[in-house]
């Protein structure tokens, strides 16, 4: 179990070069944005365009903050996806071009390249305390807007946006919300694991 800290997240241009990200975690570690097995990360989108392409990602996408973002993903219907929406999960590697509801948003991003790694992304409303289960290879559990307990042998505190890091069979951690917050918890897995 880690904790990486929101104020030591790395911060990188846009593979396309049109904005900046912030790193979360990659794996391995160091790796760029062609050569990752995984990637969580934020980005702020100021004006509507054109996504990166990420050839053999999969990637899902959730609003943090603003009114929202449409996309228009290789000619299909277009996707709204607002703060209260589902994490939404598409190919990163087909043309993808993004429209803003009502001004910049920030966006987190799950990405794992197709065949050697898969992930799920949930979205939960959290008031009371609960335990999570580390039954992926890799589970981050990232609070979004409120301070979150870590409660055990050696208590802690998640901020938001710091990222709690779960390896398989880790100690279910007891998360105790401090007030309503908004979770999200990432499980990343190796194809034809438990998950």
């Amino acid at each position: 179990m880690r904790i990486l800290r929101a104020a030591g997240y790395r911060v990188m241009p846009w593979k396309n070069g049109g904005g900046t990200t912030t790193e979360v975690a990659v794996s391995p570690d160091g790796a760029g944005l062609d050569d990752f097995d995984w990637r969580v990360s934020m980005a702020r989108i100021e004006a509507g365009g054109a996504f990166s392409s990420f050839a053999g990602i999969d990637r899902t996408l959730c609003v943090l903050e603003g009114q929202g973002i449409v996309l228009d993903i290789a000619g299909g219907a277009p996707a709204e996806l607002t703060a209260a929406s589902a994490p939404f999960s598409f190919p990163a590697d087909v043309p993808t071009g993004a429209v803003l509801i009502s001004g910049p948003i920030t966006d987190l991003n799950v990405m794992t390249r197709r065949g050697r790694m898969a992930h799920t992304v949930e979205r939960l409303t959290v008031a009371a305390p609960l335990e999570i289960e580390a039954e992926a290879d890799t589970t981050l559990v990232l609070p979004l807007d409120r301070e979150i307990m870590l409660v055990g042998d050696t208590p802690d505190r998640l901020g938001p946006l710091d990222a709690l890091v779960l390896d398989r069979g880790a100690r279910k951690p007891r998360l105790e919300p401090i007030g309503s917050t908004i979770l999200f918890v990432i499980r990343i897995d190796r194809p034809g694991g438990n998950h």
